[in-house]
């Protein structure tokens, strides 16, 4: 009895002395079921925390293990939100301050910043091994993917690509249906978006705007050649000009092509060549439209089988424009849904689905109620795809999982970005000729090495491959 007391005296002191110095640690059981102490969250900043930024953290927020302890944007009219939100998070303008000065209290990193500085804020953060959370397309241009791919492997942190369909129910039914031979060997593949549903096909832009007193535009440039400040471009119309955005198969395929690439025996097309729309007459007078992405284009991707047996067709459309309707599809059922779609056609039918690989269906769709459709065998999302990275991130690298790392992102990006090769070549015009004919280079189909990341026959388009970035900016493993 005495010795207890004696240790009761000696905890209650150390407890005293602890709470007299200003420190509280709460143990797990205490706080009870469904708590988490404090010490034992995951402490995530976002970088570029406007629009898809601000509901990217909200959707991590849901997540009782996680703290939104830092915010970065160039534009603080675009982090007002966000600001209100997380009122705790501390606030910069330059990510590469941030993650100097709050290194040591973050773990993982939201990046959602326009195309063109992806890659360089979310190697910033690996480097200090910090997990990732990046939009699509992971990266501006093909070398960035590459490189954010090895950087995965090197650093061994947990990543994640934000195109959230691939932790759906449709892409897991769809590959399901696929693996039961339902619809055979695929032979070609159909996607298409309603994309852009933002300016496209303009000339440069000119005049001399003041820059907003709230917009560090040099730190919104960040790697890219520098433009003049035009309000054209800013808060979203970005995505509509080649040096900052990859246009509307840049803004989509990410979510509607991840079944494709997903499910089929692919990895890098062998040739890209496309069809756009523009205002050729002004572009062979001016060659001043090249700067912005075209109105509309078709794309189309062959893909040789990773398991030799041939290749497949990969075609993509935007800008209203469609593949033809299926014959099997009866006239008042919808061919995908208002964002788009894919569709796979296989040598015993066809398959179909909406945006983000929803609603898988075979066609005709009568079939799904006639056939004997596969069990499900593979492995469920339930907590969705942000809160999968969290989980992931919490359990530590290579402990959990991930729909889109970046050894699956990265190469679908590269794959992805191919068509935006093609259209920026059939863009292509050469100004020291006079005559239209010469002048406008035209449609070339476009024959690639993914190895050596090289177009092998129109060297004119590997500038495109990987951008040359200002003074100050470097992307290196």
């Amino acid at each position: 009895m005495k010795k207890n007391q004696s240790n009761s005296r000696r905890k209650f002191i150390k407890n005293a002395a602890l709470i007299g110095a200003g420190i509280t640690i709460v143990p797990r059981h205490v706080l009870g079921r469904g708590f988490v102490a404090p010490s034992d969250k995951l402490n995530i900043a976002g970088i570029g925390v406007g629009g898809k930024g601000e509901s990217d953290l909200t959707s991590f927020a849901k997540s009782p293990n996680v703290n939104i302890v830092a915010l970065c944007d160039v534009d603080e009219r675009q982090a007002v939100k966000s600001r209100k939100n997380f009122p705790k998070a501390k606030f910069y303008k330059d990510f590469r301050e941030m993650l100097e000065k709050e290194k040591n209290n973050i773990d993982a990193c939201s990046i959602s910043t326009p195309d063109h500085t992806h890659a360089v804020a979310t190697l910033a953060a690996m480097q200090l091994g910090k997990h990732v959370y990046t939009q699509k397309p992971l990266t501006h241009d093909i070398y960035e993917a590459r490189i954010l791919t090895q950087a995965a492997k090197k650093y061994k942190v947990v990543t994640q690509m934000g195109n959230q369909g691939a932790s759906g129910e449709g892409v897991r039914r769809a590959k399901e249906i696929y693996d039961a031979g339902l619809i055979g060997d695929i032979v070609e593949v159909h996607a298409w978006t309603n994309r852009p549903v933002w300016p496209h096909g303009l000339p440069k832009p000119t005049g001399d705007h003041p820059i907003p007193a709230e917009l560090d535009w040099d730190l919104w440039l960040g790697p890219t050649k520098y433009e003049p400040y035009n309000p054209v471009y800013v808060p979203f119309n970005w995505r509509g000009w080649w040096s900052f955005g990859t246009g509307a198969l840049g803004d989509m395929a990410c979510h509607i092509m991840d079944p494709i690439y997903r499910i089929l025996p692919i990895k890098y097309p062998d040739s890209a060549e496309c069809s756009i729309a523009n205002q050729w007459l002004d572009m062979w007078k001016e060659a001043n439209y090249i700067d912005s992405c075209p109105m509309a284009s078709i794309i189309h991707l062959n893909y040789p089988r990773t398991d030799k047996k041939g290749s497949i067709k990969v075609s993509w459309y935007d800008g209203g424009l469609l593949p033809q309707r299926p014959d099997e599809l009866l006239p008042e059922e919808p061919f995908g849904n208002w964002d788009g779609g894919c569709l796979f056609i296989g040598t015993k039918g066809k398959l179909l689905m909406d945006c983000y690989g929803a609603n898988p269906r075979l066609l005709p769709t009568r079939l799904m109620k006639e056939v004997n459709l596969p069990k499900p065998t593979l492995k469920r999302v339930p907590e969705g795809h942000y809160l999968q990275w969290v989980n992931a991130c919490i359990a530590g690298y290579g402990k959990g999982e991930t729909s889109s790392p970046f050894e699956y992102a990265g190469p679908f990006t590269e794959s992805v970005l191919m068509g935006n090769l093609a259209i920026r070549s059939a863009m292509m015009v050469n100004p020291k000729m006079k005559g239209w004919e010469d002048k406008y280079l035209g449609r070339k189909k476009l024959l690639w090495d993914a190895e050596n990341m090289k177009i092998t026959n129109f060297d004119e388009a590997n500038q495109f491959v990987k951008r040359e970035y200002r003074d100050g900016w470097s992307l290196t493993l």
